[in-house]
């Protein structure tokens, strides 16, 4: 899902064109991030939030008899989803961001982050289990090392920590708090934590990945915010750059890559600055379903590094590593929504976006 790094540094900021002033995004979420607007029920329906903030959203429900979650954005105008809240688990404010946890019906335990849904126990593992998996299992070598960029609530990290042949597997989260709130309230995605090979860097992401040593990682895995405002460093040049030094030949990169309902010419051009980054390897386009997302659909790039003798880049729409297991005794699940179909049907776009990205896509 998705989690923060950092502000960005004065020298990205002063390399950006001026734009009009906006809320300043977190980097990095367990999912995403948006400007939200909160209304009940009640005869308090309709009265807005400060952008980002939980405050009144978090009073209107206790005031209700009837509480309702609404979340908008003006990256999906004119559209909002709504949730029944029944209780309010968890209130927090961390360094970065609101944190919130709220028990519902018809999703049951659901993360909030600066009013925007992260994710919830019904549909979480769609997500989870396509970022982590469609890259890892399209290597065409076992993978051994696998970075987590975000993710603190812990499901990218429970869906790698089921590949056996993975040495170690890092994650880079700025939020503590994220941690801690999803060890308690979501312990079925936070198993992946106990497991020895993974080892946890609270701190800036993009810092880590810039620091990492050349050719270290097999995999990458990114849950980063919408690409606007500070997050828009996320979905330029200079990040993929990073990230394409620290893989491994023949390596891959997945990273959050929005809607093609709402949001198709952002995905053209980010795969035309793939195309640019990765070259002589592959960039490729895959989605999932997820009812909680904007659309119900959420889309991933899918990165592969040059094997760097000279061979044709593998098809990440292709598995080659073996399906997943499911690790005993420490409360895993079996996979609930990937499967080797999947995969393959996970590239298989419509008509509009085929193309849409027509040229900028290696398959």
């Amino acid at each position: 899902m998705r989690a923060l790094v950092q502000r960005l540094s004065q020298r990205l900021i002063a390399a950006r064109p001026a734009r009009a002033p906006q809320r300043a995004a977190p980097l990095y979420r367990a999912f995403r991030t948006c400007a939200s607007t909160h209304t009940s029920g009640s005869s308090m329906a309709g009265e807005e939030a400060a952008p980002g903030s939980l405050e009144q959203g978090m009073a209107v429900l206790k005031a209700a008899n009837e509480s309702w979650f609404t979340e908008l954005s003006s990256l999906w105008p004119g559209t909002g989803l709504s949730i029944k809240v029944d209780e309010v688990l968890f209130r927090g404010r961390s360094d970065f961001q609101d944190v919130a946890v709220v028990k519902t019906q018809a999703f049951g335990t659901v993360l909030v982050l600066d009013g925007a849904i992260q994710c919830t126990d019904r549909d979480e593992f769609s997500y989870q289990e396509m970022i982590a998996h469609l890259p890892t299992c399209a290597l065409a070598r076992a993978p051994k090392r696998a970075l987590v960029v975000g993710g603190g609530d812990g499901g990218v990290l429970r869906e790698l920590s089921r590949h056996a042949s993975l040495e170690e597997i890092h994650i880079a989260e700025i939020d503590g708090m994220v941690i801690d709130v999803a060890k308690k309230y979501f312990p079925q995605m936070a198993v992946g934590y106990s497991d020895p090979r993974v080892k946890v860097h609270v701190c800036d992401g993009i810092k880590f990945v810039q620091d990492a040593p050349e050719g270290h990682y097999d995999v990458i895995v990114v849950d980063s915010s919408d690409p606007v405002g500070p997050a828009e460093v996320l979905f330029q040049k200079p990040f993929f750059e990073a990230m394409h030094r620290a893989l491994a030949p023949g390596g891959i990169v997945c990273t959050q890559a929005e809607s093609l309902w709402y949001h198709l010419e952002i995905i053209k051009s980010l795969a035309a600055m793939c195309a640019e980054v990765f070259v002589g390897g592959g960039v490729q386009y895959g989605f999932t379903t997820i009812p909680t997302y904007p659309s119900g659909q959420i889309g991933f790039m899918v990165c592969t590094k040059a094997a760097g003798d000279g061979s044709a880049p593998p098809n990440a729409a292709e598995p080659r590593q073996p399906l997943p297991g499911t690790p005993e005794g420490r409360g895993y699940t079996p996979l609930r929504y990937y499967s080797q179909e999947v995969h393959r049907a996970a590239f298989v776009l419509p008509a509009f976006g085929k193309e849409a990205l027509a040229g900028s896509l290696t398959y």
